[in-house]
Formats: structure tokens, C-alpha cells, sequence
């Protein structure tokens, strides 16, 4: 009969050496946009609602593992077992006394978990024990003997494997107590199919990719690129908000919130750069608290979810659009109110303006366009 989805909780798999990384430290603790990797899996499981949460980690490692975990609720450190199989198994058991119906089991090495995978594997509990996210095998593939191709094989019969892997837990529990120990299970889903588990497929996502080599960390070392584009129409008894400053003119941008035009266009870069979604899913139009707000919460708002991701502001640089107000008297002072709610010095931020030759609404006056790009630094590198 299937099981309707409830509470799940999660096990996090900490407990390897972590050497191929490089380093001298295991790769769990290492740090990835800003913060250890182990931290960043629990957070995002945290984030999908995930709790209580058991983190299997190595013996002599609780050191590092109280300093990466500090000051986050219903994490669970215990002490892992010389295989993965050995530490689920313990970190399951831990979780015995919080009944959970569903379980997570995770991989710390893959700390950036979408909640969009966490939502298709506690869904597809509801009809199956078991369920874990795949990827198509794009490659061509080739059996390998004594360094020489010996046969081929049928990708579209192939999977790429990733975690979470989520189970119902007492089904889960049961199957790794019931595992003989020899020989390994490469990960969960083959523990439950020995005992006779079905284990359906949903879509994984590239984002799952395990941090294994030390090149695997120099992608957190990139500088981050988005764009903004924003537009708001000139109307009569509104005031005229750019760049954080009110500016004296015969109209105003009408909007929901203050309609800065300038600030929404950086603001949607920042979130561009760091992965966020735009600002009309952070302060939706529809949402009455946002009605006449300042757009400088927005721009404090996506500046904190850049940090949180890791990364602070490079530079900025935007461009007004529009035939009046004139922005050069006005555009030292714009740079430093941006450069002040970006955190950042006056020389990181750019404003500059530009018509249409009097073409399209803003050449007739009837708007305001912005258009920006943002450009974010790991932190450890600002």
C-alpha cells in the first residue's frame, strides 16, 4: 500500500578520509563557497525540510566536525564505521529513537542538493521503499580488459547514480542490518535491492556533482557573472526613485515598491550571478508587505543571499536609460549609495546613463530602463 509522505529526516555520510582532495584536512571540512562542505550538505537538506539530521563522521574527527557544524540545530554528529555501509548503518540506528517515516541518506562531498530533487524523492515514497535521482550517461561506453577496449555496452540502459537516496527507514533499517557485510555496496540503493527493495529512478541534477579531486574545488574559485534588466513607466504624483536617491523631476516610476528601476535592475544581477532566481520571486508584485517598499531591502536582501552562497561583490555596473532626468549631476551620489548597500568601495560600482535618440517609450518619456552587471569573488578571494 503506499505510504504517504510525511516527516523525513536525513543521514550525511562524513566519515572517509577525504585524501584525493588534497589538503590537510578529509574534503568534508574543506571549504566551499566560504563555508566547510559538510555544513553546506547539511544546510541544504535543512532547507528542504529535512530534521532531525544524523552526520556520520570519522573517529579523531569530532574536532572538525563541532567547528563545521557550530550553532546548527538538530544535527546529530556520531562515529562512523571503517565502511559506508558500517557508518549509514550507525547513523540509522542513531535515528531509531526519533521514528522518522522517511529517511535521506546523503553524501557530505555534495553540498549543493536542489530542493526540486529532495521534493521528486519523498514524492516518489509515496508509491515505492526506495528512490534515488539519476542522470543519463551521455557518453559512449567501452568494457575495459588489460588497458585494451573488449566490448561496448548500450548507454540508454545506464544511469548515473547520485545521492540523497531516500527510503522509507524502517525498510532501510532493516536492509542494513540484514547485509552481510561482504562485499561492499557501492550505496544504498544496492543495499535495498538485496533485500528486495524497489528502488524507482527521478531526474538527479547536475548541481549533485560529488567534490572528489582538488580541480573540483577550483570551480568555487570562478568569479560569478549575472545581468538585470528592469523597466518602469513615468507617471504624475509619484516620486522619482534611482539608484537608492530621491531625485527631483515633474514624474515619478510607478510600481509596487518605490519602483526604483536602477537598484531592481542590479538586484536581479546579483541574484543572476549567485543562482537566486530574479526579484519577482524573492518580492513578488502580489504580496501587499512589498507596496511601497525601498528598493535598498532588495538589493541588502539579494547582497545577503550572494554571502550566503559564498561570494561577495566584485563590481557592478549599470546603465540608466531614459531622456530625462539628466543622471550626470546626480551620478557621484548614486555611485556611492550603491557602492553603500552593495558593501563594497565607490571604485566597484559604475553608473552610467544613455538614450534612445528619442525612439521607443523611453525616448518619448514615457519610462525608465535600467540595465546592470554584476560580477562576484569567493569570499576568501575579495
Amino acid at each position: 500500500m503506499p505510504l504517504a509522505p510525511t516527516r523525513f529526516a536525513a543521514v550525511i555520510v562524513a566519515a572517509g578520509s577525504g585524501t584525493r582532495a588534497g589538503g590537510t584536512v578529509p574534503k568534508q571540512y574543506l571549504e566551499w563557497r566560504g563555508q566547510p562542505v559538510v555544513r553546506r550538505a547539511v544546510e541544504a537538506l535543512q532547507a528542504s525540510g529535512a530534521e532531525p539530521i544524523v552526520v556520520a563522521i570519522a573517529a579523531g574527527a569530532e574536532a572538525l566536525a563541532e567547528a563545521a557544524l557550530q550553532g546548527l540545530g538538530g544535527v546529530h554528529p556520531v562515529p562512523g564505521g571503517a565502511t559506508r555501509q558500517e557508518s549509514v548503518k550507525a547513523a540509522l540506528e542513531a535515528l531509531a529513537r526519533h521514528a522518522p517515516d522517511l529517511v535521506l541518506i546523503h553524501d557530505a562531498a555534495r553540498p549543493d542538493c536542489p530542493p526540486e530533487v529532495v521534493d521528486r524523492l519523498v514524492t516518489a515514497l509515496a508509491e515505492h521503499p526506495g528512490a534515488i535521482p539519476v542522470l543519463p550517461v551521455v557518453d559512449s561506453l567501452a568494457r575495459a580488459e588489460a588497458g585494451l577496449m573488449a566490448g561496448s555496452a548500450a548507454r540508454e540502459e545506464f544511469r548515473r547514480v547520485q545521492t540523497p537516496q531516500a527510503f522509507r527507514y524502517d525498510a532501510i533499517l532493516a536492509a542494513h542490518r540484514a547485509w552481510p557485510g561482504a562485499p561492499s555496496a557501492g550505496d544504498d540503493a544496492q543495499v535495498a535491492r538485496a533485500a528486495g527493495l524497489e528502488v524507482a529512478l527521478v531526474d538527479g541534477d547536475e548541481r549533485l556533482r560529488k567534490l572528489t579531486f582538488a580541480e573540483d574545488f577550483m570551480a568555487a574559485l570562478l568569479p560569478r557573472t549575472g545581468t538585470g534588466f528592469d523597466v518602469h513607466r513615468l507617471a504624475e504624483g509619484e516620486e522619482l526613485w534611482l539608484c537608492g536617491l530621491r531625485i527631483d523631476h515633474d514624474r515619478g516610476l510607478a510600481g509596487h515598491s518605490d519602483a526604483d528601476v536602477g537598484l531592481h535592475a542590479v538586484v536581479d544581477a546579483v541574484l543572476g550571478a549567485c543562482g537566486a532566481g530574479d526579484i519577482g520571486q524573492h518580492f513578488p508584485p502580489s504580496d501587499p508587505q512589498w507596496r511601497g517598499a525601498p528598493s535598498s531591502r532588495f538589493v541588502e536582501h539579494a547582497v545577503k543571499l550572494a554571502r550566503e552562497a559564498g561570494f561577495a561583490i566584485g563590481n557592478v555596473d549599470l546603465t540608466l536609460i531614459c531622456e530625462a532626468p539628466k543622471i550626470g549631476p546626480h551620478r557621484d551620489a548614486m555611485r556611492a549609495r550603491l557602492a553603500e548597500l552593495l558593501g563594497v568601495a565607490v571604485g566597484a560600482v559604475n553608473v552610467k546613463a544613455t538614450t534612445t535618440e528619442r525612439l521607443g517609450f523611453t525616448g518619448r518619456g514615457e519610462g525608465i530602463a535600467a540595465q546592470a552587471v554584476a560580477t562576484l569573488v569567493p569570499i576568501h578571494l575579495s
